[in-house]
């Protein structure tokens, strides 16, 4: 195009005749860029009076461009048309050379327009807002009258400068107006239905790309308004029906837009929940009215609360009915029980989930946990009875876990790092080069992450059904068989697993079903004869003292990890339910029982006068009180308080003195004596106490008269497979006896007065045939006194085990006995933290009784 027609312009725009400037303003602005009309033959006379070439050019009998592209007159105008021999030049094209050369020519005339524009927009006098507005929509409207090229993409006309032009004007309205006011631009929009015709445009994606256009027109204008629109009638109905089209099409073009709208819509869910009720449509058809012909017209009932609107007669959607009604008399989802609803925004995501763009899938992620979280019981009831996320949850948790290989190195599984969904960066190489199977795992790991937090964060009632659907089509269906196997590799492995899907689960509604399928529901104290009532159960505890220590060892590490979770039914399973009538002590009455001897009963243990230590108790091997506790209760002549407490200082030194002198080899290494152990065991009770505060859990212990005593007392399965374990202390693997003794540990720290009275208490008048820790240690510490005898050189070979496992000492020569001196280590280093875990609880009661 000559630069003279833009030069005219600006030439007509400096003369300093202003009636003529505003006339040329007023001609140049009834031109096509304002209304789609070609200007007469005098008008261009005036406008360009410097160039006939281009008046001829413009103005010949040829149709008018307009009905190529509309918008601006100089979009479409060809200036070739004036002339025989520009004419005999085109024809002597070829067709395709021709429409390569019209494609061009539009798309550099429609940049020009564009310039143009905003040219005239910036310098010409300001309209009213409402003006502007009404103009740029009928400039689109005109479009669709005017043009005759439905192929042309959107980005060659000025549709998209239009749409950016009417959200500026609407977000410099509401910026004018005071906080919540509708300005005359809003209302023309609601009144109008221009996003119902919008809406009807990006479906038929007319011209191509429009549904885009459409797409970020929504976005923009759900974001940048801050006045609510979604109780708007006229503006929930259209975007209800463009959530329908999102995700209808994988790696469609326009996935980006789409979740870009359908998380706003998310987001302002979230801002104001009893809005989702506008977006649960009822399925069910009802007859509204009879058509002439007989036939029954049917219309879709939206289950929102009443708006006050009225349709509008207007600009509406040409293609497709709105809907019905508004539901005007219904206030609430529930009061419409036989009815089941659509939740048409939460399946759009759920189609976008399958994207095979990694950062779709989380934004659709990120959107349905905002859903998920919305208190109102009809969304929640809708999301999980009415769309397939509990489907989508299990089905790709089960096909991750599919893709794990069948044997795993357990150390990979454990130490593998810690994954949160969305965030995991990987390179296939090198997770290849690290361990097999890893970028699998992982994958594994982030998604069950995010069933994690979306269950944390749902609806409780929501949480609820999507963590039983995790139970029974995952847990239930997939792992029990893994677990269940007799292949030590694939138990070994999916041990591990389980371990690590323990340790990342932080939901409560998820923790609650993982602990009922692995120990089941039952509440009521076990007996030999029930112990294998639930198989799981049974079969995990028996894998604590499997022929296979590595299976030992983390199935131990399995229970360690999972009486560490906040969940009261663990505790209650596995300990506590044998322990609640307290019938592991003695139950003949007071008067029945033997007199008192030496401050104590007769039937206590007493290690002064034990035959297997008497006098190889050094005195320095104890603690007096005032060296450890400056607060102790003064020393009676007897074992028990007034208050039926045992005085610490005794159940210290107890412990302390169990393992005998020539046992001992940590007072000949710096830094192992007990009081290590005080600050760890401090800092774990206080989280324990953190954890249980909340539980039901008793003060004290229950009323000896109160208990029944006549029931048979049985420790539980689990503790008497840790007993047992126990026992054979001085036979086992070192790492073995790290992880029992760990465990026993764990449970000495809990809080509840039963627990305590059993595993910490050593002068309990045990019933007949009853056992506790402490018994146990002393049966283990008899039976090493007699082995010590039998092995020359002891004590040296014990320090230099002690050195070569504290890295003090480098491996040398094979020592004989190494088990058993490894074990006695264990067992010296275990009675210290018991030693201190006693200690820990009686300051923490003494301190916080009045």
């Amino acid at each position: 195009m000559h630069r003279c027609n833009l030069l005219t312009i600006t030439v007509s725009l400096s003369q300093p005749d202003p009636p003529e400037r505003r006339r040329h303003w007023a001609l140049f602005s009834n031109a096509s860029i304002l209304e789609p009309r070609p200007p007469s033959s005098p008008q261009i006379k005036r406008l360009f009076p410097l160039c006939r070439y281009c008046y001829e050019g413009f103005c010949g009998k040829r149709d008018s461009p307009l009905a190529d592209m509309p918008g601006s007159v100089y979009e479409t105008s060809n200036l070739d048309r004036g002339g025989n021999n520009r004419k005999k030049k085109i024809e002597e094209f070829s067709r395709s050379s021709r429409e390569k050369l019209v494609q061009s020519k539009n798309k550099m005339f429609s940049k020009f327009t564009s310039i143009l524009q905003h040219a005239v927009e910036a310098l010409a006098p300001s309209l009213p807002l409402q003006e502007d507005f009404v103009y740029h929509w009928k400039a689109i409207t005109h479009y669709y009258i005017e043009t005759s090229d439905d192929k042309a993409p959107v980005t060659d006309t000025n549709i998209p400068s239009h749409l950016e032009q009417m959200l500026d004007i609407l977000t410099q309205e509401e910026g004018e107006r005071e906080s919540g006011e509708t300005g005359p631009c809003m209302e023309y929009l609601l009144h109008h239905k221009i996003l119902e015709t919008l809406y009807t445009l990006g479906k038929a994606d007319c011209p191509p790309g429009m549904k885009q256009q459409v797409l970020t027109f929504y976005t923009k204008l759900l974001a940048h308004i801050r006045q609510p629109l979604l109780p708007h009638i006229n503006v929930h109905r259209p975007v209800q029906k463009l959530i329908r089209l999102c995700g209808e099409v994988l790696a469609a073009p326009t996935e980006n837009e789409e979740i870009q709208f359908l998380c706003i819509v998310c987001s302002k869910l979230k801002q104001d929940p009893y809005l989702v009720n506008f977006f649960l449509e009822n399925k069910s058809k009802r007859p509204e009215t009879t058509s002439p012909g007989g036939q029954e017209v049917v219309k879709e009932n939206v289950l929102a609360p009443d708006t006050g609107q009225s349709p509008a007669k207007g600009q509406g959607d040409p293609t497709e009915e709105p809907l019905a009604a508004a539901a005007a008399s219904t206030s609430s989802p529930t009061t419409n029980n036989n009815n089941s609803n659509n939740y048409n925004l939460v399946t759009s995501l759920l189609n976008l989930t399958k994207s095979p763009d990694g950062r779709i899938v989380v934004k659709a992620c990120e959107g349905l946990m905002l859903l998920v979280s919305l208190p109102e019981p009809a969304a929640a009831k809708c999301l999980t009875e009415n769309t397939e996320l509990c489907e989508l949850l299990t089905d790709r948790l089960v096909s991750f876990y599919k893709a794990l290989p069948q044997s795993m190195d357990p150390l990979d599984i454990e130490t593998v790092e810690s994954v949160n969904w969305g965030l995991d960066v990987y390179n296939l190489k090198e997770d290849a080069a690290v361990f097999t199977g890893k970028r699998a795992l992982i994958s594994f790991l982030s998604w069950l992450d995010y069933c994690d937090q979306l269950i944390k964060e749902a609806q409780k009632s929501a949480a609820a059904v999507m963590a039983k659907a995790v139970r029974e089509q995952f847990f239930v269906s997939v792992m029990e068989p893994q677990l269940m196997q007799t292949s030590e590799v694939g138990i070994l492995t999916s041990t591990a697993l389980l371990n690590r899907i323990i340790r990342q689960v932080t939901s409560e509604a998820l923790l609650q079903e993982m602990v009922y399928f692995l120990l089941g529901e039952e509440r009521e104290p076990e007996t030999p004869a029930t112990i294998a009532q639930n198989p799981l159960r049974h079969r995990l505890i028996e894998h604590c003292d499997h022929l296979s220590d590595e299976i030992s060892i983390m199935t131990l590490r399995l229970f360690e990890q999972l009486i560490q979770k906040p969940s009261q039914h663990i505790l209650h399973s596995l300990v506590l339910r044998g322990l609640e009538e307290r019938n592991y002590l003695e139950n003949k009455p007071q008067e029945e029982r033997e007199p008192l001897e030496n401050g104590q009963p007769h039937d206590a243990v007493d290690l002064e006068e034990d035959p297997l230590f008497g006098d190889d108790v050094s005195p320095d091997s104890r603690l007096s009180g005032s060296d450890w506790l400056s607060s102790s209760p003064p020393q009676s002549p007897d074992h028990l308080k007034s208050d039926g407490k045992t005085e610490v200082h005794k159940i210290v030194n107890s412990f302390l003195c169990l393992v005998p002198d020539e046992a001992k080899s940590s007072y000949h290494v710096e830094g192992t004596g007990y009081d290590t152990y005080l600050r760890d065991a401090h800092r774990q009770f206080r989280d324990y106490c953190g954890v249980c505060q909340r539980w039901d859990w008793r003060g004290n212990p229950k009323p000896f008269e109160k208990c029944n005593l006549d029931i048979p007392f049985f420790e539980g399965h689990f503790l008497k497979v840790l007993f047992d374990r126990m026992g054979r202390i001085l036979d086992q693997p070192y790492d073995v006896n790290l992880q029992v003794t760990a465990v026993l540990s764990k449970l000495s720290l809990l809080p509840h007065p039963h627990l305590h009275e059993y595993l910490l208490d050593p002068y309990i008048n045990l019933a007949p045939g009853c056992r506790s820790l402490f018994s146990v240690i002393v049966r283990v510490v008899g039976d090493l006194m007699l082995r010590i005898q039998r092995i020359p050189d002891f004590t040296p070979k014990l320090l230099l085990v002690r050195k070569r496992l504290l890295g003090l000492e480098p491996e040398g020569i094979t020592i004989d006995h190494m088990t058993l001196l490894e074990g006695v280590i264990v067992l010296e280093e275990f009675c210290k933290e018991l030693a201190a875990i006693a200690f820990v609880k009686y300051h923490a009661a003494s301190s916080s009784s009045p």
